[in-house]
């Protein structure tokens, strides 16, 4: 049944403000060796100069305008079976196409719901040339103004159930999905659990199959040869140092996460310049030489400052999954679709990946990790590519073409 929606407006008290700048003014900062670059993390100087920006000449009241100008903000309440009530946040624009295609966007870490804010308006875009969606971002919970789970063992078939009821919650009864990084993972559980009677297909930018690794002679004979007689291309060589670099100097985080997230949660909830330190670094290093701007940064390190849960609530959801053994591959049968960007961190030759219902790939030659925000042109194309007119999944939501 669908519920009516409680308009949400972001408005942090100027309390919490004045407490920011507060702490931003005490920051005791870390010496740095001579001539480090990033290769230590971090540096130095782009830590002080975002600190100073943000304690004296960053307008957070500005940017908060901004973000409730361009985004329909609502909460409502989602009950999570053994886990009671949570109120979750989310974003939630409808075409003015009747018959638009319902979507749902979910986001990573260090992403946040505002990862949808530059696709929203394409994406819900009326045009006889390409189709058009009605978009829901949820904040995932523990994320932006959501409420974070209690109590422990809170895993991707919750945050899959917790997004599944909204879209009903919503009138949505049918719909497709998009995720990358933790977003991937939530819409595959999504798809093997809700797959075929709501969840009709799926897409990512983070593509990852069972067989997305080097094919073995005895399991994939045909494919090995492949693999063994015919030479990479440079991208493809690109992809797999890019792969290789985040195996072995870009995984510290998910170890920490994944294994004692409490621990470094004191450090991130208790020190803005902590906060944007861990966050930065990973914006900077994941993305394909994006150039961000100073508030872009700030604005997105806040809405983690001022979450609803908290900072160190958004890192739970990596030692859950450890312990839940959630890491793995599932088969899902619904439609998928993937998208290619060469800086994404697990960055596999395309012939690895193998699966029947793989219907739509595209490659692009520019974008890193966090594609909506980088590309979204890009992502956009493909989503229009897929579920458009002469895609593989026109259609698959039933009396929601996406045209007028």
């Amino acid at each position: 049944m669908t519920t009516a929606e409680i308009p949400f407006k972001i408005d942090i008290p100027d309390s919490k403000l004045s407490l920011l700048k507060q702490k931003l003014a005490l920051t005791t900062f870390p010496d740095e060796l001579e001539d480090a670059g990033r290769e230590y993390g971090a540096p130095l100087a782009d830590i002080q100069r975002l600190v100073a920006r943000w304690r004296d000449g960053y307008d957070w009241r500005k940017h908060e305008a901004e973000l409730n100008a361009e985004l329909p903000q609502f909460m409502k309440d989602i009950e999570v079976e053994g886990f009671g009530t949570l109120a979750i946040h989310y974003v939630h624009k409808k075409s003015e196409v009747e018959d638009a295609i319902p979507l749902l966007f979910v986001h990573g870490w260090p992403g946040n719901f505002l990862e949808v804010r530059k696709i929203l308006p394409l994406l819900t875009a009326a045009s006889p040339d390409h189709p058009s969606f009605h978009v829901v971002a949820i904040s995932m919970p523990g994320y932006g103004f959501s409420d974070g789970p209690t109590k422990k063992g809170f895993r991707f078939p919750q945050y899959a159930e917790v997004a599944n009821k909204l879209m009903l919650a919503l009138g949505y009864d049918q719909y497709v999905t998009q995720g990358g990084d933790l977003g991937f993972f939530v819409t595959r559980k999504i798809a093997n659990m809700y797959g075929g009677k709501h969840s009709k297909a799926w897409h990512t930018n983070f593509p990852r199959l069972p067989n997305s690794s080097p094919p073995k002679l005895f399991s994939r004979p045909l494919a090995y040869l492949t693999h063994i007689l015919t030479p990479y291309t440079e991208a493809e060589k690109a992809g797999l140092a890019r792969t290789d670099w985040f195996e072995k100097l870009g995984r510290g985080y998910f170890m920490e996460q994944s294994t004692q997230p409490q621990t470094l949660g004191y450090g991130l909830t208790d020190s803005p310049a902590g906060l944007l330190a861990w966050i930065y670094e990973k914006l900077v290093n994941w993305s394909d030489d994006y150039l961000w701007d100073d508030d872009e940064v700030l604005t997105w390190v806040s809405t983690y400052w001022f979450s609803r849960a908290g900072p160190a609530a958004s890192l739970r959801i990596y030692y859950e999954m450890v312990q839940g053994n959630e890491r793995g591959h599932e088969d899902t049968s619904i439609p998928l679709g993937f998208s290619y960007f060469p800086k994404e961190l697990f960055n596999v030759p395309k012939r690895w990946h193998k699966a029947s219902n793989l219907v739509f790939e595209s490659e692009h030659t520019a974008g890193g990790h966090f594609a909506a925000h980088e590309k979204p042109e890009l992502l956009v194309n493909d989503l229009r590519a897929m579920f458009g007119k002469g895609g593989p999944a026109f259609g698959i939501v039933p009396g929601k073409a996406g045209y007028r």
